[in-house]
């Protein structure tokens, strides 16, 4: 999906607060791992972790998150995954264009929204209908 990502002018990073050897040591024995395209950081130091509230100071690992930043710098969307349950791809991408659809034509974008269906215009009087 890494590619389709960078097609709408954004782009992935993952950040873990594992050391770069074992990032070395998954990336050469995880067949999924060596597939991966993007960048994997290491925060050792728990510094990205604490300061965007998902470092687990219990366990001294970050939580299992995604974060939607703009270019501005401003976090748009963001959700910390349960242990048990693991990301869906497709649906951070699906809220990546409802932002850049509601930046681009001012709607909101209804549940279930993908692209190429209507938007919502933002009216309060209207509120309810969707």
């Amino acid at each position: 999906m890494y590619p389709y990502i960078r097609s709408l002018c954004a782009d992935a990073i993952a950040i873990s607060t594992d050391s770069v050897y074992s990032h070395k040591v998954f990336h050469e024995i995880s067949p999924n791992a060596s597939k991966v395209q993007y960048p994997l950081l290491s925060d050792r130091t728990g510094n990205v972790t604490k300061a965007y509230g998902v470092y687990g100071s219990n366990t001294g690992a970050a939580y299992r998150a995604t974060f939607i930043i703009d270019p501005k710098g401003q976090i748009r969307y963001y959700s910390v995954y349960p242990r048990e349950v693991a990301r869906n791809v497709k649906e951070v991408i699906r809220t990546l264009e409802g932002i850049q659809y509601g930046e681009a034509t001012g709607e909101g974008v209804p549940a279930g929204w993908v692209p190429g269906m209507p938007g919502i215009k933002r009216d309060i009087s209207r509120a309810g209908e969707y």
